[in-house]
């Protein structure tokens, strides 16, 4: 154990290189797929490590050993290194754990003023702004959420492009796309190397919504027109922002620029980087994986050691 579970802990920082390449090389629906699950798969082994650093250094209380018929101490480490290690580490899961529930309640409190939103019905929600802006909001389960345009927006753009934009707002909701930025929000409260995700999803998530309106619109010119002008609007408008909720997810957003040229044919991606950067992804969380259940493993059979049952078999 005492290699295996500092594995899960390091293993993240080795998979943002390739995390950062997915997003371009591959089809937006598959990196999205895949960068959630390697966020949420690799935030959870390394929670599983502090846990298990926890228990050695813990097992040198005498309280804690008689809970667990213990007899000897887990670990051979001192305990001046022990008990500080185990400390540091129920530190930080405590830290993980009040921040995922700080940012989950500030999630939903969002999701549950989107349905009073402005008090309107319906799909589509026109507010009198001659600031530039449109954003998807996502609903709570079970409701469709809203899609928020300015009157400055519609102004900037013509009808195709209109359509279009709606249509990737539109698709931000239908995919529930917020629920995969929560997934690597969440992961990356647990572990610092993760916030680096954050970027490769959103962007992916863009595309995602760029490629649905492409369809709806059937003129990938027109959707990657729209999406330029409507953040050359949006950028001019700057100087006074329009105050968004956290949840929002806006078709200006990211790098429009790669957006537009992916749209247009002009990406300079090629499937096999896809494929190295999936792989080198995939086996990031599979070692990790693997690595966490060696130690835990290996702390249970420490546990049967200490606890005498060793002897029995």
């Amino acid at each position: 154990m005492i290699y295996a579970v500092w594995v899960p802990l390091l293993m993240p920082f080795l998979a943002v290189p390739a995390a950062r390449r997915l997003a371009d090389a591959l089809s937006p629906v598959r990196a999205v797929r895949l960068l959630a699950a390697t966020g949420v798969g690799l935030a959870l082994c390394s929670i599983l490590a502090l846990a298990l650093l926890v228990v050695p250094g813990a097992t040198r209380f005498s309280a804690v050993s008689a809970v667990g018929a213990l007899v000897r101490p887990l670990s051979e480490a001192a305990p001046a290194v022990a008990v500080p290690l185990a400390a540091t580490a129920l530190a930080l899961l405590v830290g993980c754990a009040a921040a995922v529930a700080r940012a989950a309640r500030r999630h939903w409190a969002e999701l549950r003023r989107v349905g009073r939103f402005d008090g309107r019905p319906g799909e589509l929600a026109v507010l009198r702004d001659s600031r530039p802006d449109a954003y998807a909001l996502p609903g709570r389960p079970g409701t469709p959420g809203l899609i928020v345009v300015t009157t400055g927006m519609l102004r900037a753009l013509d009808p195709a492009e209109r359509d279009a934009l709606l249509a990737h707002e539109r698709a931000h909701l239908a995919g529930r796309h917020h629920l995969f930025m929560a997934a690597v929000e969440a992961a990356a409260l647990c572990h610092p190397a993760l916030r680096s995700l954050r970027a490769p999803m959103g962007y992916a998530l863009e595309r995602c919504a760029d490629e649905a309106a492409a369809s709806a619109v059937g003129d990938r010119r027109v959707a990657a027109r729209a999406i330029g002008r409507a953040a050359l609007a949006a950028r001019a408008a700057e100087a006074v922002p329009q105050p968004r909720p956290r949840v929002a997810l806006a078709a200006a957003a990211g790098p429009v620029p790669r957006r537009v040229a992916a749209l247009l044919g002009r990406s300079t991606a090629r499937s096999r980087v896809g494929r190295a950067a999936a792989a080198a992804l995939l086996a990031c969380l599979v070692v990790s994986g693997a690595a966490a259940l060696d130690a835990t493993s290996d702390l249970h059979s420490s546990i049967e050691a200490a606890q005498g049952e060793s002897a029995h078999h």
